[in-house]
């Protein structure tokens, strides 16, 4: 009850005010509070909070009637979404623990393993740079435009030097294992 006689009292202060900063100081509390009613940890009711206002902060205020309403709707809304996602991740961690104990790979399976890598390896290391670095930061989930500026190229041009770089590690790691070409 405090809280919302705080609110009411804040509001009518700063109503008036489009200044983000004045809102956030007005309304924080509140909006932590109502994600505390879903979610019992403070710590991670605040971490909630802070991103219902970094919504806000990206979302035009002028279209908002009622920034209290929104903030509450944000705030329940993040706070389901919050749960939902532990749930789902505790779910995966939980499968992930079953199958590690269900399967465990022979000596042999890792030796091949650990072999492979080593090739893999040998053929990067006898690579290029530039192709080296294309490689590796493609597989890695970085996009052509950052691909295009870590290697200096224009960024049309990174789909064919990739393509090139595919076709030598394959030769390549097909010359080092020994299969025929």
């Amino acid at each position: 009850m405090e809280v919302r006689a705080t609110l009411i009292k804040k509001q009518t202060s700063s109503a008036a005010s489009d200044n983000f900063k004045d809102l956030f100081k007005a309304y924080y509390p509140y909006v932590v509070w109502q994600i505390m009613r879903i979610i019992k940890d403070q710590s991670q009711a605040e971490d909630i909070a802070q991103e219902v206002f970094l919504q806000l902060y990206h979302t035009d205020r002028t279209v908002i009637q009622n920034i209290p309403a929104w903030l509450t709707k944000a705030a329940i809304y993040a706070a389901y979404n919050s749960l939902r996602s532990e749930k789902r991740r505790t779910a995966r961690d939980k499968k992930q623990n079953i199958e590690a104990e269900t399967y465990s790979p022979s000596s042999e399976e890792k030796w091949f393993q650990q072999e492979e890598i080593a090739s893999v390896r040998q053929v990067l290391m006898n690579m290029e740079e530039r192709e080296r670095t294309l490689l590796l930061m493609k597989y890695s989930g970085f996009t052509y435009k950052e691909l295009a500026q870590a290697v200096n190229v224009e960024q049309s041009s990174v789909g064919t030097l990739l393509a090139r770089a595919k076709t030598k590690f394959r030769n390549m790691y097909k010359h080092i294992r020994g299969y025929a070409e």
